[in-house]
């Protein structure tokens, strides 16, 4: 297979889809490999690592996809990439389609086959293509949350960890999944007085023996999200419905209830947020503030530490663009049904059906272009 790998255009995105050790890889198995040139340098990889890997070095964005059979990325296309996209060439990257219907109805134009790396899912509904940049950003949004509130960025002026003798923040996380549990743990290092938040009594059982003294849990309802709001210093929105728009679980009315300086962080912006006044926003122009709330949506976190998330994203992808790649994405998702539920649209119809809810397409199911009753 022909596969093309070419730089991030959104702003301020640094990753890239494949490392020159994954190049290395395909090349092993007799793929070609393509790589715009300078797509790697954002995450400290050079054109001359990847050539020594087995690559091809492109000129340009154009080119890089018109070679390719398959395209690896790391985030959506954006609206430069839309007509660079041909008919029947697979696209495998993070689309989160329900959050941005112009995408949706860009790529079914388009009539592309498109492989989500949020919706491929394993048996026990864990997500193993999120899991890498789910675990990167929930440590961020600590790092960050405790960074907005620092006085001069508008925010509280309170210490995370606090001092002997001067209580710790409160953090509220919502959410006790791998971003909530990650934040959880960085919260709880830096010494802050954490408690997390979620609907799955069970999942909160086993994080109150698991997580240390400082991390407690309580039940997710509207009334305890409202209590808790009152108080806490950093709260941090870490809602998942895979493939799916996130629920609004802080609403406009409750910034009036929280205090001055309070920095929410809103790691769901990719699913439309779980934070109602929550919109993206850039790395390079990450804050906005309504009511007195500092707001942090950056919709790449982990683009700011391209170095680490790529290597822990292609530890994850590989595995599988290997099985796109020797088999054709056809037989690899029969073959493998994890990677079948990573597919959103096939040749323009809509194939994964939080998709096609959230903005009333009709839903076919994979399984027609699979062979499969």
């Amino acid at each position: 297979m022909i596969i093309g790998v070419p730089k991030e255009i959104k702003n301020n995105e640094n990753r890239v889809a494949l490392t020159p050790a994954g190049t290395q890889e395909f090349v092993k198995n007799g793929h070609t490999v393509y790589v715009q040139s300078t797509a790697g340098e954002g995450s400290g990889f050079l054109d001359e690592e990847y050539i020594a890997s087995g690559a091809q070095i492109l000129p340009d964005i154009e080119s890089t996809y018109a070679k390719a059979e398959m395209i690896m990325k790391v985030k959506e296309p954006i609206e430069p990439e839309y007509n660079l996209i041909r008919e029947n060439q697979l696209l495998f990257t993070y689309f989160h389609f329900a959050s941005y219907e112009p995408l949706t109805h860009a790529m079914i134009k388009n009539k592309s086959i498109c492989l989500a790396y949020e919706t491929v899912e394993r048996p026990d509904r864990s997500l193993p293509l999120l899991v890498p940049m789910s675990e990167v950003a929930g440590r961020m949004s600590i790092q960050e949350g405790a960074k907005y509130l620092e006085k001069p960025l508008k925010g509280r002026g309170i210490l995370l960890g606090g001092v002997p003798g001067v209580r710790p923040a409160k953090v509220l996380i919502l959410g006790a999944g791998v971003v909530g549990t990650n934040a959880a743990k960085m919260a709880a290092g830096m010494g802050a007085d954490v408690t997390i938040m979620d609907v799955n009594l069970q999942r909160l059982r086993y994080l109150d023996d698991v997580m240390p003294a400082n991390v407690n849990t309580f039940m997710s309802n509207e009334y305890n999200i409202r209590e808790m709001i009152k108080v806490c210093d950093l709260i941090v929105g870490a809602v998942l419905i895979p493939g799916a728009k996130a629920p609004h679980l802080i609403t406009r009315d409750m910034l009036k209830e929280m205090r001055p300086g309070t920095v929410l962080v809103d790691v769901a912006v990719d699913q439309g947020g779980c934070i109602e006044t929550c919109k993206p926003t850039t790395h390079q122009d990450p804050t906005y503030i309504i009511d007195d709330v500092v707001h942090y949506c950056v919709a790449n976190m982990p683009g700011a530490v391209p170095y680490t998330s790529t290597l822990a994203l292609t530890n994850a992808t590989l595995p599988y663009a290997m099985q796109l790649a020797n088999k054709g994405w056809v037989k690899a998702c029969q073959d493998n049904r994890d990677l079948a539920l990573g597919l959103n649209i096939i040749k323009g119809d809509v194939v994964y059906d939080a998709v096609a809810d959230a903005f009333g397409l009709p839903h076919v199911p994979f399984e027609k272009y699979l062979g499969e009753n």
